[in-house]
């Protein structure tokens, strides 16, 4: 049973994880070669910036995949913990410098909890930040049994949900599902350099959605994006590729010849089908694969409690909530909320919505059905101006 540990690293993992260990009443010991962000983790109440009286039960490296040997070799040598593991985005790397480092291999186990936000630092970590999300650890042939348990009690303790993988799939698979798709967001982020005012007071959610992630330490994924560059490399490779064909098909649908126009039609309806294809292969909150969705949107006022409001009205309607975006433009009196449920929801949702006086936007086509105009609502919920 875990009742100690140490932090080493108070970044925005290293802090989130201990502070959902000191809420589970483990005693947290947290280093940091910047004192300030040890202290600053200390005062969020995640743990004390003082020396462990004896061996703790398992160190946790929260610091830059190429450290984790050296930071390893280093805690080992001290007698630090019974065991470590680590939070570094990539694994084969650091595993190779540990078997390399002198460090023993059996009292190590490397692990990649899947979570993150946008924002980075202690005052950004959040206790629940791994709740119900899979955290990796990669075992190496040499980790025993007793490093494997305190792992697995570590995930259980954070509240996310263990996978074991070997290092290189783990790698792999990270380049497909992260590490690609942050230097995809930075790469249209930096598109935005110098946009005229105009034009950015036109960028809407769908806009955000997409840069959301590049707002990530540059220095980290700088690290990130050097551990794992090969296999990044690789999958931008393919999409370099996809989007080589997709320039020429827009080209061919701005042209003036009739078959160069159907050709190009063809191609980017191909892309646009197989990208709802692959977004409903990543798996959802509750299951294995995403439901089919249909989007509810509603106008709201800005008075307070009006989102509180709407969310109210829709739990007592039975329908679960699968995703939610708010789009608010500066200045504006009303925000459009797109609540996402499944599709046999979404018709009865609306209607009802839309008869308690909610003004909503659109109702979703029920089968051989079309798309009603959404009825003229004076005030975005009538009840708002009384509350």
């Amino acid at each position: 049973m875990i009742r100690t540990a140490a932090v080493v690293g108070t970044g925005l993992i290293g802090t989130s994880i201990a502070l959902a260990l000191t809420h589970k009443g483990v005693r947290v010991y947290l280093q940091d070669a910047d004192e300030s962000a040890a202290r600053t983790a200390e005062s969020l109440g995640a743990g004390v910036c003082r020396p462990p009286e004896g061996t703790v039960d398992l160190a946790v490296l929260a610091v830059p995949p190429g450290r984790i040997g050296a930071v390893l070799a280093e805690k080992q040598a001290c007698g630090l913990a019974r065991g470590y593991t680590d939070v570094a985005s990539v694994k084969a790397g650091p595993q190779a410098e540990v078997d390399g480092s002198g460090a023993d291999p059996a009292l190590f186990i490397g692990g990649h909890p899947m979570a993150g936000r946008e924002r980075s630092g202690p005052l950004a970590a959040c206790a629940t930040l791994f709740k119900d999300r899979p955290w990796v650890l990669t075992p190496s042939a040499a980790t025993d049994r007793e490093t494997v348990n305190r792992a697995l009690e570590l995930v259980s303790l954070c509240g996310a949900l263990p996978v074991l993988m070997q290092a290189e799939r783990h790698d792999r698979a990270v380049a497909v599902v992260s590490h690609a798709p942050h230097v995809v967001a930075s790469l249209m982020a930096a598109r935005l350099v110098g946009i005229e005012d105009d034009a950015a007071r036109l960028a809407g959610q769908g806009l955000r959605d997409v840069i959301r992630i590049a707002g990530g330490d540059p220095r980290l994924w700088s690290d990130i994006l050097a551990a794992n560059a090969g296999a990044v490399a690789d999958v931008l490779g393919e999409l370099a590729e996809d989007l080589t064909t997709t320039v020429a098909a827009l080209r061919g649908l701005a042209s003036a010849d009739p078959d160069d126009r159907a050709l190009g039609d063809q191609l980017v309806s191909e892309l646009l089908c197989r990208g709802t294809e692959g977004r409903a292969c990543v798996p959802d909150k509750h299951s294995a694969v995403l439901p089919v969705c249909s989007p509810v949107r509603v106008l709201i006022g800005d008075q307070p409690g009006e989102l509180a409001r709407l969310l109210a009205a829709a739990s007592e309607l039975g329908v679960n909530i699968e995703d939610m975006t708010i789009d608010h433009s500066p200045g504006s009196p009303s925000g459009l909320v797109e609540l996402t449920v499944t599709a046999a929801s979404a018709v009865q949702m609306a209607r009802r919505l839309r008869a308690d006086g909610w003004n909503v936007q659109r109702v979703p086509a029920a089968p051989g059905e079309g798309f009603p105009e959404p009825l003229p609502v004076p005030d975005p919920h009538p009840a708002a101006t009384a509350a």
